[in-house]
């Protein structure tokens, strides 16, 4: 009996930002038989049409979340209720003061900012560089990496592959970063612009660590992205198999949709300075790589952790603290209120 086209509309578990709707696209559409995957993050839904042999939407919906469970995503017919664990918080919020406490104590001391560039420290940098890479709006450049070794490994390749794909990543967000830097100089932002970008900067990184909690879905639609063709595209490199590939997905991941990576590039922006830009997605590169190396050797991955609930309480909790830290310093500049943090 020949298959007709039908169209299901599933529900979907684990999609967090407008990273997730890429890595959902092109993982259902490489299924035979899928000729269209359309997720929503607003309805956390998506529509997906092709040719399928079971009969039911059911069973079609368990054969793609096979597809999905290594991402960290499932499909179901039926809406499932979202709950909030609050007993995570009692963890993740003390192991956040603490955190803030160190943070704060090591500023003092002159450890974490011995080069420290305007209001974000580039050991700020790092440190959002290494939340960055173990949160949810890092899970599309992990599919890249992960994508990326299976496509090497299958001729037993895989040591070259991840040090090119490395190196090419530093070197990506260093010279790139200090392009942004030098426009940021072109455009003369003065204190006004330097104002309404270093505002723009801790507004992403509020929304960022609002969506961390996993308390307020609605939150998620507010998350910025890259425009969606450059990161399809940006993920369509992984797929080729070529000496050079390595090297093209490195550079790309500059460009995929992490909000991290765009609150980085806008204060780079703010920044004014080729050098300083460089350093600072240097810097946050660097934070992302030891979490990156070890998806590219395993199948390392937050999201299989039983403390999940509780790491992104605590990671979206620091990445607030960082986000108001930013914002104060902005309303400081241009004197809405008198200096509050002398650190």
């Amino acid at each position: 009996m020949e298959n007709k086209t039908q169209t299901f509309t599933f529900h979907v578990q684990g999609m967090h930002c407008k990273a997730c709707i890429l890595m959902i696209e092109s993982e259902l559409e490489e299924v035979a038989g899928v000729s269209r995957a359309i997720p929503n993050l607003t309805t956390h839904t998506v529509e997906i049409t092709g040719n399928f042999e079971l009969s039911t939407p059911e069973e079609v919906a368990r054969e793609l979340s096979q597809v999905l469970e290594p991402r960290g995503y499932s499909l179901s017919v039926e809406k499932k209720q979202h709950t909030v664990n609050w007993s995570d918080f009692t963890t993740a919020v003390p192991f956040a003061f603490a955190f803030a406490v160190l943070f704060i104590l090591l500023q003092k001391l002159g450890i974490v900012n011995f080069i420290s560039a305007s209001d974000v420290s580039y050991s700020t940098a790092f440190m959002i560089g290494i939340i960055a890479s173990l949160s949810t709006c890092m899970a599309v450049v992990g599919g890249l990496v992960l994508s990326m070794s299976a496509t090497f490994a299958r001729e037993e390749d895989r040591v070259r592959p991840q040090i090119l794909f490395h190196v090419a990543r530093l070197v990506s967000f260093f010279i790139l970063g200090g392009v942004i830097g030098a426009l940021g100089s072109a455009f003369t932002l003065g204190t006004t612009g330097t104002f309404v970008l270093g505002l723009l900067v801790g507004i992403v990184m509020l929304i960022l660590g609002i969506n961390l909690l996993d308390v307020f879905p609605w939150a998620k639609r507010f998350q910025p992205s890259m425009p969606k063709f450059l990161g399809k595209h940006a993920l369509g490199v992984s797929e080729l198999n070529h000496r050079l590939t390595p090297l093209l997905v490195g550079v790309a991941t500059f460009f995929l949709p992490c909000g991290f990576t765009q609150a980085m590039q806008l204060y780079s922006l703010t920044t004014g300075s080729f050098l300083t830009g460089s350093l600072t997605m240097l810097s946050f590169a660097l934070g992302t790589m030891p979490v990156l190396a070890l998806v590219g050797f395993s199948s390392f991955s937050v999201k299989n952790s039983p403390k999940t609930g509780i790491f992104f309480k605590s990671a979206g909790l620091i990445v607030i603290l960082f986000a108001l830290f930013n914002i104060t310093n902005s309303l400081v500049i241009i004197g809405v209120i008198p200096p509050v943090f002398n650190f």
